[in-house]
């Protein structure tokens, strides 16, 4: 990355904080310079200004929670092409959940390579062994090999060995992330019970399939305040109303995942891509939900939950195919458009979804853009692109918004050398 003088840019300095002008000169991927200071020193470097007013400096994004199967040789994804792609996307922290051909329930199975960008790669440890659900992984161990957290599959463990875990506490003040579902009461559907699934004829999956087991498990986090339950991919109107009955200080920290808050059963066409995820998606009411309940503070953290199908597996019928969508680059400008442009969210509002949010999930230290600073990424919202299978994009066969035309790209980040798409 060459030295950039950017004037007059939007800089989103920090949580809690809106966009404001500045001129910021960035050398070699770090921030050297804000305000006057830039403009001198950018002078006796004889560097000519870019015309930044439209775009966007802001600190790099964190995916709370994404799946990484095969790291060294999948055919749906490796760590080297998740890995460009994330940065490409804007992302600098990705948090891996221990999902995978080998399952990460030991400390031996947590090493990933180191990254050949700044991308931090993080790990969920496994609650259970082979995430079964039928004994306890050594959680201590764990979480002393470097996990961030322990974490199950993509619904609830048996809750006599939920309770048991809890109760030992080996996981301390550590995260625990579970998924409030219980896939023996969804009837075996494709999307949530509901008029527009009626109408379409889908197979439908009651809410009661999320209601019920997010009952057990704010039933333990009252039981059990000592331990930091956390609740993964929250999707029904149902769930919300749950968390809002509870007092303030009593509700654990939510995740959404994105693909949520942009589809439901009324407005996503009956051939595209997106239908197969679990949770389901729902109604255009839990969307609504979704979304309201992520800007009052009821959901904590926006999630790519990246779950990426080979070629081969995209070809499966609907019903017998794996679940999830991919793709880390769709999620800010779909959001940006969602949100920002089409719900008069603030900038900041996003960052909190999106960011500073996701750190707090994590437990990690919220990000501030500085001198100083190479965690961050110029995002250009009037940007028109179109996805492309180059060196940027995952493997991943099931990208929902592949074929569309996108408004809102990532120009450059501190996270590559090599990323930089403006003038």
């Amino acid at each position: 990355m060459t030295t950039h003088l950017l004037r007059q840019v939007q800089l989103l300095e920090g949580p809690g904080r809106a966009p404001t002008p500045r001129d910021v000169l960035i050398e070699n991927g770090r921030i050297t310079a804000i305000g006057a200071e830039s403009l001198a020193r950018a002078a006796a470097l004889g560097l000519e200004p870019l015309a930044a007013e439209g775009w966007l400096l802001a600190p790099a994004l964190i995916d709370p929670h994404s799946q990484l199967e095969d790291p060294h040789t999948g055919t749906a994804e490796t760590l080297a092409s998740l890995e460009r792609s994330a940065v490409a996307a804007g992302y600098g922290t990705v948090a891996l959940l221990p999902q995978a051909r080998c399952w990460r329930d030991r400390p031996e199975h947590l090493g990933l390579p180191p990254a050949s960008t700044r991308l931090r790669l993080l790990c969920w440890g496994s609650f259970s062994r082979d995430g079964a659900g039928q004994e306890l992984a050594p959680h201590g161990e764990q979480l002393a090999a470097g996990a961030i957290g322990l974490a199950e599959g993509a619904e609830l463990p048996p809750l006599p060995l939920l309770e048991r875990g809890l109760s030992l506490g080996e996981m301390g003040a550590a995260p625990v992330l579970l998924a409030p579902r219980d896939a023996s009461l969804s009837q075996q559907g494709l999307v949530r019970e509901g008029v527009e699934a009626l109408r379409a004829g889908w197979p439908m999956d009651p809410p009661l399939s999320e209601t019920v087991p997010l009952q057990n498990l704010l039933a333990l986090a009252r039981l059990l305040p000592e331990r930091r339950l956390q609740l993964m991919n929250l999707s029904t109107a149902q769930g919300l109303a749950q968390l809002a009955a509870l007092p303030d200080g009593q509700r654990p920290a939510c995740s959404v995942c994105w693909w949520h808050l942009l589809a439901d059963s009324a407005s996503l066409d009956p051939i595209a891509e997106g239908w197969r995820v679990v949770p389901p998606l729902g109604g255009a009411a839990d969307r609504q939900a979704l979304i309201d309940g992520l800007a009052s503070g009821l959901l904590s953290a926006v999630a790519v939950h990246h779950q990426a199908l080979d070629p081969e597996e995209q070809l499966l019928p609907l019903d017998q195919r794996k679940p999830g969508v991919a793709g880390h680059r769709f999620v800010l400008p779909a959001l940006w458009q969602e949100l920002v442009v089409g719900r008069q969210w603030s900038v900041a509002q996003l960052w909190q979804a999106l960011c500073f949010g996701p750190a707090a999930f994590l437990g990690l230290k919220r990000s501030q853009l500085a001198v100083g600073s190479w965690d961050w990424i110029l995002f250009d919202p009037q940007q028109r692109w179109q996805p492309a299978l180059d060196g940027e994009a995952p493997l991943a066969a099931n990208q929902p918004l592949r074929q569309a035309m996108l408004t809102g790209q990532v120009l450059a980040s501190g996270l590559s050398a090599g990323l930089w798409r403006g003038p």
